[in-house]
């Protein structure tokens, strides 16, 4: 049966490879993103996000079957979190109650490996709060201070975004409506965005070495949106609240195999 989805970012990268492989399966996509997509928005802003669910309620005729939200960026500045973080859950709190009309709704959002890396807590606790003024403060701070420091915003923007995740699943607006929300964690995936990092042979050591992928090495984008799209199906019933990760065993190879010491015994 045909769906309607929605995916963010469906200019580029996995937004464009999940957006491609739905429309060969025979469903309706509305893209959203700067440019290239059917609808064009600024996800970085609160009146952007606002519009573009506006935008997309209008193009659907109020009738969404699902959300794929995988815009994001990385670099080292404030600007990190408001798309990363607020892009998403801003645009999703606005869909919530046009998507909940569907027979089978569901939705997925594109986290990352780097929700493992170090991070800032001050920058997750503002972004959990729903603070943006303030989490766009401390990442301010953290780019002034390098792009060492400056990178924070994105490991701290993904972390924030699989507890969000986690979080609000379980909540009446999600699970009460009978809505599916994860995330998936890719590892090293080669995209616009991470083609410079990869054209140098220095720029691919420092990427394997933060991410190593021990199973068939960097992952082209379609091969996420293979799991977006099931994540985001009529099958997915129960699979909600996780952040799956999509990584050629990059975290098997940096948690190690024990990752539920937590519920033991002290």
């Amino acid at each position: 049966m045909s769906r309607t989805y929605v995916i963010t970012g469906a200019g580029s990268g996995i937004g464009a490879a999940a957006a491609a492989l739905l429309t060969e399966r025979g469903h309706r996509v509305i893209g959203v993103d700067l440019k290239g997509a059917d609808i064009t928005a600024d996800l970085s802003k609160p009146e952007g996000r606002a519009d573009a669910a506006a935008a997309v309620v209008e193009a659907s005729g109020g009738q969404i079957d699902a959300v794929i939200a995988a815009a994001g960026i990385s670099a080292p500045v404030p600007l990190t979190v408001a798309v990363n973080f607020f892009g998403v859950t801003g645009f999703l709190d606005a869909l919530a109650p046009t998507l909940a009309k569907a027979e089978a709704p569901r939705i997925a959002v594109v986290s990352s490996m780097a929700s493992l890396q170090p991070n800032s807590p001050e920058l997750v606790d503002a972004l959990l709060a729903g603070d943006e003024a303030k989490a766009l403060e401390v990442g301010a701070a953290l780019a002034e201070q390098g792009p060492e420091a400056g990178y924070l915003n994105y490991p701290s923007s993904k972390r924030a975004l699989s507890r969000w995740v986690r979080r609000e699943s379980i909540t009446p607006r999600y699970a009460g409506a009978g809505i599916p929300v994860n995330a998936v964690a890719p590892g090293t995936v080669v995209t616009p965005m991470t083609a410079p990092l990869l054209a140098t042979e220095e720029g691919r050591a420092m990427v394997d070495a933060a991410v190593p992928m021990p199973l068939n090495g960097h992952s082209d984008a379609v091969v996420i949106a293979r799991l977006l799209a099931w994540l985001t199906s009529e099958e997915n019933t129960h699979v909600t609240g996780q952040t799956i990760y999509i990584d050629g065993g990059a975290d098997a190879s940096l948690r190690g195999d024990d990752i539920w010491g937590w519920a033991d015994p002290s």
